[in-house]
């Protein structure tokens, strides 16, 4: 039997979990529109999803672990500034980038400073990504 603390903790930690898989059934990630008979299949899907809803987690964490280490924020939906955004709200702030070609370099569209700033935060990898050469 545990303590009625560690109980708390651990019933508390399900929203967590629960939040990824809202994730997953979420409309965007076109989960449903996936369509697996054999059972094989359906375990590959699974797994796929999961290692994705991890690399969602990991993302997060990482992100919002630099802003408060830098003491920096990013604009959430209401454009107030937060050290909390959701994977998901960032996601959304870089649609609208792309790879393009100027005759014969290759630059990116739409890099503001607060995608800059996020981009530096999540890191050397993915600073690579947007900051190489094509």
């Amino acid at each position: 039997m545990w303590p009625a603390q560690k109980l708390l903790q651990e019933y508390k930690r399900q929203q967590t979990v629960e939040r990824g898989f809202r994730f997953l059934k979420d409309l965007l990630f076109f989960a449903s529109s996936v369509f697996v008979k054999k059972r094989q299949r359906v375990e590959a899907l699974a797994l796929v999803m999961a290692l994705t809803l991890l690399v969602y987690t990991l993302a997060e964490r990482q992100l919002r672990q630099a802003l408060l280490t830098q003491q920096q924020t990013v604009r959430d939906q209401r454009r107030r500034p937060t050290n909390k955004p959701t994977f998901r709200w960032i996601m959304q702030k870089f649609q609208g980038i792309h790879w393009v070609k100027l005759g014969e370099k290759w630059q990116i569209s739409n890099l503001s400073e607060e995608r800059r700033l996020i981009i530096h935060l999540l890191g050397p990898p993915v600073e690579r990504y947007y900051h190489a050469p094509l």
